[in-house]
C-alpha cells in the first residue's frame, strides 16, 4: 500500500472530528387560512385607549387620566401608548373629539334619520336623558367634561362648540314648526337647558310621571307666546 505523504508527526496527532451540524428545527406548517399572530403593540387600537381614558375621566376626573394608570388598566406597557399618541395632550384632544362626534354629530344625525317630522324629533330630544344606561353613561361623561372645562381652555372650547351645535339643531326644529328665527333660538336654549339639567339631576321618578312631565314640557315649548308679553 502507498505510504501517506503526510509527515509522521502529523499522523500521530488525533484531531477531533467535526461534529455533524444539528438539523434545523422543523417548522410546524401553519394551517391554511390561519391568521399570523399580531404584534403586541398593535393589539390595542387608538380607539381603545380613548375609550379607557373616557371611562377614567367619567369615574375619577381629568387629573386621573394618566398614561401609567391607563397602561396598568389595559395591562400593557407605556410604550404601547406612544405607539399611538405623541403625548398625553394628544390623547386628551382625541378624547374631546370622540365625545363631540358621538354626543353631538352622530346623535343629531341619528335623530334626523329616525323621524322626518320636527315635532317627533323634539319629543326624542326631550326623552334623551332617560334612555337607559347609555344615557346615564353619557351624562356622567358630559358632567366630567364640563367640570374639566372650568379650568382648561381646550375643553371649554369643545363644550361651547357642542352646546352651540345642539342649540342650532333644536332651533331648526322650532323654525320648521313655524316659529321665527329669534324665538326659535330662545325656545331651543330653554329646551336644551332643561335636557342638560334633567340628565344631571337623575331624580328617581315613576315612568308614568316621567311621561306626563315630558308631555308638559312639550306643550310648554310649543305654546305660542301672548303677542302683548
Amino acid at each position: 500500500m502507498a505510504r501517506s505523504s503526510l509527515p509522521s508527526c502529523l499522523l500521530r496527532l488525533r484531531l477531533p472530528l467535526p461534529m455533524p451540524a444539528a438539523p434545523a428545527a422543523a417548522r410546524r406548517p401553519r394551517r391554511r387560512g390561519a391568521a399570523a399572530p399580531e404584534p403586541v403593540r398593535g393589539a390595542l387600537t387608538p380607539e381603545r385607549w380613548i375609550e379607557a381614558a373616557t371611562d377614567v375621566l367619567a369615574d375619577r376626573g381629568i387629573d386621573s387620566v394618566r398614561i401609567d394608570l391607563l397602561a396598568q388598566q389595559l395591562q400593557v406597557t407605556r410604550g404601547s401608548f406612544y405607539w399611538h399618541f405623541r403625548d398625553r395632550d394628544e390623547l386628551l384632544r382625541r378624547v374631546l373629539g370622540a365625545w363631540r362626534d358621538h354626543a353631538t354629530l352622530q346623535l343629531t344625525a341619528r335623530l334626523e334619520r329616525a323621524h322626518a317630522d320636527p315635532r317627533e324629533q323634539l319629543r326624542d330630544v326631550i326623552s334623551l336623558p332617560v334612555r337607559g344606561r347609555a344615557a346615564q353613561r353619557a351624562a356622567r361623561i358630559e358632567l366630567a367634561i364640563r367640570a374639566w372645562a372650568r379650568h382648561d381652555a381646550l375643553a371649554r372650547q369643545s363644550v361651547d362648540e357642542a352646546d352651540g351645535a345642539r342649540i342650532v339643531y333644536i332651533a331648526q326644529l322650532f323654525s320648521a314648526l313655524g316659529f321665527g328665527v329669534a324665538e326659535a333660538r330662545w325656545r331651543a336654549f330653554a329646551l336644551y337647558a332643561y335636557v342638560v339639567a334633567e340628565s344631571q339631576i337623575a331624580a328617581p321618578i315613576a315612568q308614568l310621571q316621567r311621561e306626563e312631565r315630558d308631555r308638559f314640557i312639550e306643550r310648554l315649548m310649543l305654546q305660542p307666546l301672548d303677542a302683548q308679553t
